[in-house]
């Protein structure tokens, strides 16, 4: 069992001390004060309008382009509800989100997935895979600052898998919860953005990562033909979302006060970002690893032969949570992990680097000692 004060780098999500509590309690009373009917009452599968249409204008669409979900993971899972019939060939990036590689799987779908570079899926393997004869349905991507990778798709990148899509004849759902969480480089064009009226692209988003976890609210944004086949989806499994909670998101962000809750959550993320990575660099120099430039993730590997289920293990005796490679791959990753620092005060990491480290050193020191035996 893990130590009572555990230390945890499992979660992606924000520690409570980096939420906008006040800015959101005081945007809350105002939502509630200012439409009680349009907040407690049924509203559409669309969502709440007035959240509708600031997302349609953010990303210089029509409101029909766009639908409000109960969180994302619900977006994502319509999404492939509509598109993926089993047996279909869905391309993922290696590794992955675990719950989407989940998803695919109970869809019955033919996982296709293609390795990661540090400037993201490697296209040059795709193309490879598609000239070998590969029909994808569909290529879930997640372009900005990675779960689990920490990377970021480039610019040239985004570019060649558009053509890709449009000559091979699958969908690019662009799956981008973290895009806000920048905090070193430039902004890259979304894909939604560079596929102008082609419609190639269906893209997702979340305000859990900016906003807070509990308010459970995500959309997506594409052709009006699967928007609109999306909100019948919608109206058949729960008739409304949770008006409550959009009309607080709509509030939040039609007030402005969003931009000053990720201007925050930013500045703490860089600076647990940078205690990780100092506290790697100290305590754990064999881990390699790519520095973000936003987001909450970096995946860290360890030398090869590394037992990853044994330093899990040798972590959680310590109180050090942390998720397993292997857990967003088909294959693979046995000598990987994946620490999350949004969770976390920069004291805690350089307590939960060193706890890992010693973990770590237990760990190797047990392989040696078993390749001597043998």
């Amino acid at each position: 069992m893990p130590a009572p004060d555990t230390i945890s780098f499992a979660r992606g999500a924000p520690s409570l001390d980096i939420v906008a509590v006040d800015d959101l309690r005081a945007g809350a009373a105002r939502a509630l004060e200012q439409d009680p009917a349009g907040a407690f009452s049924y509203g559409t599968a669309a969502g709440y309008t007035a959240l509708v249409e600031w997302l349609a204008e953010r990303h210089e669409l029509a409101p029909e382009n766009v639908i409000v979900t109960n969180g994302s993971l619900q977006a994502d899972v319509f999404l492939f509800r509509l598109l993926v019939e089993p047996g279909d060939q869905v391309v993922v990036e290696a590794p992955t989100y675990d719950r989407t590689l989940l998803g695919l799987r109970e869809m019955g779908a033919e996982i296709i997935p293609i390795e990661l570079e540090d400037n993201g899926l490697n296209v040059e393997i795709l193309e490879r895979t598609l000239r070998a004869g590969a029909r994808p349905r569909l290529a879930h991507v997640i372009p900005n600052f990675h779960n689990p990778a920490g990377c970021t798709l480039s610019l040239d990148k985004r570019r060649r898998l558009l053509e890709l899509a449009g000559d091979h004849g699958f969908t690019v759902f662009e799956d981008d919860p973290y895009v806000e969480l920048r905090f070193e480089g430039e902004d890259i064009p979304s894909m939604l953005s560079l596929d102008g009226d082609e419609g190639r692209v269906v893209y997702s988003s979340s305000f859990s990562k900016t906003i807070c976890p509990g308010v459970r609210v995500g959309y997506l944004a594409g052709p009006q033909e699967t928007i609109a086949s999306i909100r019948r989806m919608a109206t058949n499994t729960y008739i409304s979302p949770s008006m409550v909670s959009q009309a607080i998101v709509a509030e939040f962000c039609c007030s402005g006060a969003i931009e000053a809750s990720i201007e925050g959550v930013k500045s703490a993320l860089r600076e647990r970002r940078d205690a990780l990575a100092a506290a790697l660099e100290r305590e754990l120099p064999d881990a390699r690893f790519v520095l973000p430039q936003g987001g909450y993730f970096m995946w860290v590997d360890l030398p090869a032969g590394t037992d990853g289920d044994a330093l899990f293990r040798a972590a959680s005796e310590r109180g050090v949570a942390i998720v397993k490679g292997t857990d967003f791959l088909f294959e693979g990753g046995e000598n990987a992990l994946r620490i999350s620092y949004s969770g976390v005060t920069v004291e805690q990491i350089e307590e939960g680097v060193r706890r890992l480290a010693e973990a770590y050193a237990d760990v190797r020191q047990g392989s040696a000692a078993g390749s001597l035996a043998s």
